[in-house]
């Protein structure tokens, strides 16, 4: 396949709405060969690393562990890459290495299958979060030996876990840092800086991220803050796009916006909650959704777990399970996600089903 035909470049917007990035082109094989060599390279002679999710939450989590112990390796790891993630780093680590795992949470027994290996590797495991866990996963992550502390999803973000947990007194930066965080991850907005420190985290290298939040805090230097505004005229237009195509459904007692493109789904989800939606669903290109919530919708992590996801209840994510081979992603594409939406769509559904039944049930019982 000739490289142009995937080139961003030179994509209009509209197509650049509709289809996904370069990177998805890649086959999964040649991405996990390329990025186990990088997690074995990484991970030579480091005495900390950090495996954390490389959004403004989980590299805060990572610019503080360095901050406090002077150094810190990242391994960058998705949601969906945390197995084959853990394995590499029981593989390839130090045996006197310090493990702290940031900003993730488990789906399945697998993604923590590694763990009794990589806890008789290694020195010292750690796990910090604020996502939703079940129960038996939790138990697993314990009974491995890990030390792990999950807080309120609620009321913190992971970098309020990491500074309150890790025994170092910080600057006042990485203090203000964590607050920052935690008002872009809990979708609070009330600090202007923390639309600064998402979209600096989404459109920069990891590590030049974590370099500018150690020295600045959530204080972005002046060239940041121009890159920023210059990043952010084809944000709003991919926003504008995504929001134009969106429709309101009504599902129960609650009114889903659902809609379709590559971008900030964050914004996108905040002008549909403008336009009376309880619930908001952005399909991606590249097959994964996002699921954000309200004050009158808050089981996002509910619907997500049904369709191959999971994280808050106000804000989770998740990719159907319902791509077979590439006609399947074409079909997407031409179709702005039709069967990926309707999985979405079902999974509210069941929800409402469920509640209907339970208070069937308490009536009954009264």
């Amino acid at each position: 396949m000739d490289d142009w035909l995937i080139d961003d470049e030179r994509l209009s917007l509209e197509r650049k709405s509709i289809l996904p990035g370069e990177g998805f082109f890649v086959p999964d094989s040649l991405e996990e060969d390329r990025q186990e060599q990088e997690v074995a390279e990484a991970l030579d002679g480091a005495a900390t690393v950090v495996v954390a999710d490389p959004d403004a939450d989980g590299l805060a989590c990572t610019a503080l562990v360095r901050e406090a112990y002077g150094e810190g390796a990242l391994v960058p790891a998705g949601p969906h890459e945390l197995e084959e993630t853990l394995e590499w780093v029981a593989e390839y680590a130090e045996t006197d290495a310090t493990v702290v795992v940031c900003d993730l949470a488990p789906d399945s027994d697998e993604d923590v299958a590694a763990l009794p290996d990589l806890v008789a590797r290694v020195e010292d495991v750690r796990w910090y979060d604020h996502h939703q866990w079940e129960d038996d996963l939790a138990a697993l992550v314990d009974e491995a030996g890990v030390e792990r502390v999950v807080g309120d999803s609620d009321e913190v973000c992971t970098a309020d876990v990491v500074h309150e947990q890790l025994d170092y007194d910080f600057p006042d930066r990485f203090r203000e840092l964590a607050a920052v965080t935690r008002d872009h991850d809990l979708w609070i907005r009330e600090d202007e800086r923390s639309d600064d420190l998402a979209d600096f985290s989404y459109w920069s290298e990891p590590e030049e991220y974590i370099e500018a939040v150690l020295e600045h805090g959530p204080d972005l230097s002046p060239e940041i803050h121009e890159y920023l505004a210059e990043k952010r005229v084809e944000k709003e237009a991919l926003i504008e796009k995504a929001v134009e195509r969106a429709e309101l459904r009504e599902i129960g007692p609650w009114t889903v916006g659902v809609t379709y493109g590559r971008c900030s789904q964050n914004e996108v989800a905040e002008e549909l909650r403008e336009q009376g939606a309880d619930a908001a669903v952005v399909v991606k290109p590249a097959g994964s959704a996002s699921i954000r919530g309200t004050e009158t919708f808050e089981r996002c992590h509910e619907v997500a777990r049904q369709v191959s996801g999971g994280g808050h209840p106000r804000a989770a994510g998740c990719k159907p399970d319902v791509y077979d081979d590439m006609l399947d992603y074409a079909h997407h594409w031409s179709t702005r996600g039709a069967v990926a939406k309707q999985a979405i769509v079902d999974a509210f559904r069941r929800l409402e089903v469920e509640g209907d039944s339970e208070a069937q049930t308490d009536d009954g019982d009264e």
